[in-house]
Order: C-alpha cells, then structure tokens, then sequence
C-alpha cells in the first residue's frame, strides 16, 4: 500500500508538471486541494474539489487509485479513524466501492452531519 500512495504521489507531482492526463486537462494549473478533517460543514466542497481535480487529471486511474488519492487529502480530527478503516479495508482487498460516485457518496454520509438535506440537493444538481 505504502508503495501505491508513492507512486500517487510522484503521479501527482508529474501532473503539476502536466504529465498526467489526457487532452487539455493535462496542462491546466489547478489549485492545491485543502485537506479535510472530518468538518461537516466543509465536506460537499471537498468532494466538489476533489471531483473536479479527478475528471481534469485522473481520469484514466483506478477506482481504487482515485480513492487512495482523496484519502491523502483526509487528514486529522474525526477523518483520521474514518480514513484508518478505508485504507485497511484497502489493504485487505476489501474495497466496497464500485465508482468514486459511490465512495463519495459514503463520505458525505459519514460526514454531513446536519447537511443531510444539502447533500441530497447538491447530488441532484
């Protein structure tokens, strides 16, 4: 595992740099992603940011690619324990997402809080 979240983050480094990716997307500059820590209030906008960097610079990665380099990005507070779980069910070969849809799916879940409405309303958007 230690391996992949490397070769994710060296991934990374090189689509700074435009190398990762195909089309346009692979030559736009984007912002660095804010960490989450488990904050209710802060997780659409992260799944937001997080859709958004994976459709322009990962889209040809895994499910299981794409996961392990949200999780980078989830970090401190009630996340920690969260993101523990994930990366273990991971490592087991476990990994209960079909889509990153879904993955973020169960991340908002886990984190919305009282959002619950405005998650249902920006997923119908």
């Amino acid at each position: 595992m230690q391996a992949q979240i490397q070769a994710l983050l060296a991934a990374q480094r090189g689509a700074q740099g435009g190398t990762v990716g195909s089309g346009l997307g692979s030559h736009m500059e984007m912002a660095k992603l804010a960490i989450f820590n488990g904050e209710a209030g802060k997780v659409v906008g992260f799944v937001t940011a997080c859709k958004s960097y994976l459709k322009i610079k990962m889209r040809e990665g895994t499910i299981e690619e794409q996961v392990i380099w949200v999780l980078l990005y989830v970090q401190g507070g009630s996340a920690d324990i969260w993101k523990e779980n994930v990366m273990e069910e991971l490592e087991a070969g476990e990994m209960e997402y079909e889509s990153i849809e879904e993955f973020f799916t169960s991340m908002k879940k886990e984190f919305g809080g009282g959002e619950e409405e405005a998650t249902k309303t920006a997923e119908l958007r």
